[in-house]
């Protein structure tokens, strides 16, 4: 393969990205070359461009940004086996030693991208790019922490705070498992939206709950109090699951956490079986992401708008 492709390259915090022309890469052992049909837009990708601190994350420069990416494979490297040119694909950006796409090779705001065999799944055909690109970050996020890390399963009593993007996705996947789900957000709006979704019940605060008997609470927030009252509503031997990073620090009542023999569990990102999932119930109608549509053109003015809190559904890139 031989041509050029466009993207949107970042070189260091507090610089706007560039918009750059390169040579279409190879396919090396065991990779893949994809042409991008759709790539979405991320917050974390607004924390590289304004807080040094992703620096140390970010273990190539300059890189093209974008990590959650659809689209169709135009090449094969030596030793890739189950794909093939013309696949339908989307890409799990958790790679080990941080060397995916954005981060440590090239990613998704570009007309092309590569990607190892092992972190692609095939799309559905009933599902498009857009929705793929959306489930291989916020979706994945957010099951993995409901259905991996929190083991939520038919009859679970779930608790979930914070009914932003990733939270109203943990309550469809929870109530899509049969189980028993009650949302705590102070939006007014956002309370409907989840029980319309199915959600049992909803409050403002999480601790209006605390005698339900909630096995599980999924923290969506991370805002220090939101932990602490997830623990205080916790029932004994329950789990909370902590995936907002709102506030980087937290303080708990110990004796609630000895007494209740509670445990409090990370999650972060997922698996691309976690994606395989997501897509199945796509493809069977069952979850839908709310997404919004924007050209390659427009990634820096999108980045700019999550960053001034403007968007109330997933940016999509993708190109006409």
């Amino acid at each position: 393969m031989s041509g050029k492709m466009k993207g949107w390259q970042f070189t260091k915090t507090h610089e706007p990205l560039v918009l750059v022309e390169k040579d279409i890469p190879k396919a090396k052992p065991g990779y893949v070359v994809i042409e991008v049909k759709a790539c979405g837009l991320c917050h974390s990708d607004v924390g590289a461009l304004e807080d040094p601190g992703w620096m140390d994350i970010i273990k190539v420069f300059p890189v093209i940004m974008g990590h959650e990416i659809s689209g169709v494979i135009t090449e094969v490297g030596e030793g890739v086996e189950g794909f093939k040119v013309g696949d339908r694909v989307a890409v799990c950006p958790m790679e080990p030693g941080g060397t995916g796409p954005g981060y440590g090779r090239d990613g998704g705001y570009a007309t092309h991208t590569t990607a190892p065999a092992e972190m692609l799944i095939p799309i559905p055909d009933e599902v498009d790019f857009i929705q793929a690109a959306a489930a291989t970050d916020a979706g994945m996020t957010s099951y993995h922490a409901v259905v991996g890390q929190g083991g939520v399963k038919e009859g679970t009593k779930v608790g979930i705070i914070g009914i932003g993007g990733l939270g109203t996705l943990g309550n469809q996947f929870a109530v899509q498992k049969g189980a028993q789900v009650y949302v705590a957000s102070r939006k007014e709006s956002a309370r409907d939206k989840a029980l319309k979704a199915g959600a049992y019940k909803a409050a403002e605060n999480i601790l209006e709950f605390k005698d339900e008997g909630l096995e599980v609470i999924v923290d969506f927030a991370g805002a220090n109090k939101t932990t602490a009252e997830a623990l205080e509503a916790i029932a004994p031997g329950g789990k909370v699951v902590v995936v907002g990073m709102a506030s980087l620090e937290t303080t708990i009542n110990t004796s609630s956490l000895i007494l209740k023999e509670a445990s409090i569990v990370g999650s972060v990102g997922g698996t691309p079986e976690d994606i395989k999932e997501i897509l199945k119930l796509m493809k069977e109608g069952k979850v839908r992401i709310d997404t919004e549509e924007i050209s390659f053109e427009q990634v820096p003015k999108g980045l700019e708008r999550l960053k001034e809190g403007k968007v109330t559904s997933r940016l999509v890139m993708t190109f006409d």
